[in-house]
């Protein structure tokens, strides 16, 4: 299983820092996370792909690949949230 870390802006929804979801690709690790925390998906991705100022790491590498990219098991998962203001 791969441990997914949570960005701080959807704790309130999920309320774990972190979650073993079974690994793939992005986009089954998204699917599973909006089974288990409606309201996820909307806040990764828009579409087909993942929304602006949203990126993901695998293992600490950012992926160019979006929710196609693969994810072997183990691996560890962060979607990392750009922050914005003024």
């Amino acid at each position: 299983m791969a441990v997914v870390y949570i960005p701080a802006l959807l704790r309130p929804i999920v309320g774990r820092e972190q979650v073993e979801v079974e690994a793939g690709s992005v986009r089954q690790i998204i699917d599973r996370l909006e089974e288990l925390y409606p309201g996820v998906r909307e806040r990764l991705v828009d579409g087909a792909r993942l929304r602006s100022g949203v990126s993901v790491a695998i293992d600490g590498e950012v992926e160019t690949l979006g929710i196609l990219a693969s994810v072997p098991p183990s691996s560890e998962v962060h979607f990392v949230l750009a922050l914005s203001g003024g």
